[in-house]
């Protein structure tokens, strides 16, 4: 096989993997869009409490990322800069507001559940905006820097931004389960609080979960950018990429069957 037909090879490997790529977030604008946009009718027409201010800007994130991502779908057809720097924007949404996001729940729930009162402290509406304020900012700095920047630059920038993000993820949910797994009954109403307790754990071992197979698979492929062939990086990423579309679902999920809306899973 000559150089012509292995290049040939490449970028027929190429396109198909653009292809899964586009034909997943298609998928994903169908599903994702109305799911999250649900979501945020529902904190809004609800009266947004400072409880739910984290959940809501994931929500926005999410559909930002949905709207973005048909740029994104283009840019592995259309390789013209222009193209693929507006298709960068959907990564900063998905890359680092998501697990940004994820983090400040985890943590908003570990500070609820093992410091309540450092939780009470900061409970008013203008921290948690301010969190968000520094979130968002980030992602457009993020965003911003991923234009920018090649693509091997990017991807380790992301390595470390989401090692440090699963690392304190991982602690803050642990803590919590065995917060919870540790408080046995014996005050007040028990049935009632081991109710409560119950659904809190099994909420945030969902969450753990979906967050274990989105970014461990994710961590492992992008250490081996600069080692795996090139099809076969491309190949895996976008398998990868689906399954971070998929577990995208999982949060919008929750949120609406935690209100009741999701009749089909109520038992």
């Amino acid at each position: 096989m000559n150089t012509s037909e292995i290049n040939s090879t490449i970028v027929d490997n190429l396109y198909i993997s653009g292809c899964c790529i586009a034909a997943s977030c298609a998928v994903n604008l169908v599903l994702s869009v109305p799911a999250n946009g649900y979501v945020i009718y529902q904190i809004l027409n609800g009266g947004m409490t400072a409880l739910e201010l984290f959940a809501f800007n994931l929500a926005v994130s999410e559909n930002l990322f949905c709207l973005s991502s048909v740029l994104y779908a283009v840019s592995k057809f259309i390789t013209t800069t222009p193209v693929v720097r507006a298709g960068k924007i959907a990564l900063g949404f998905m890359f680092t507001g998501r697990p940004l996001f994820q983090c400040c729940i985890c943590v908003e729930r570990y500070l609820a559940v093992v410091h309540p009162v450092i939780f009470l402290k900061y409970k008013p509406l203008r921290y948690r905006l301010a969190c968000c304020g520094a979130v968002w900012l980030l992602v457009l700095v993020v965003t911003l820097v991923c234009i920018f920047v090649t693509l091997s630059v990017y991807i380790y920038a992301v390595l470390v931004q989401n090692i440090i993000l699963v690392c304190v993820m991982m602690f803050c949910c642990l803590s919590v389960l065995r917060a919870l797994k540790r408080a046995g009954p014996g005050k007040g109403d028990r049935e009632g609080t081991n109710m409560t307790k119950m659904k809190a754990f099994k909420i945030i071992l969902l969450i753990q979960v979906t967050m274990l197979v989105s970014y461990v698979p994710l961590l492992t492929v992008s250490s081996l950018y600069l080692v795996l062939d090139v099809v076969v990086w491309h190949f895996s990423y976008s398998i990868i990429f689906l399954i971070l579309l998929t577990t995208g679902l999982v949060q919008p999920l929750l949120h609406i069957h935690r209100a009741g809306k999701l009749s089909c899973i109520k038992a």
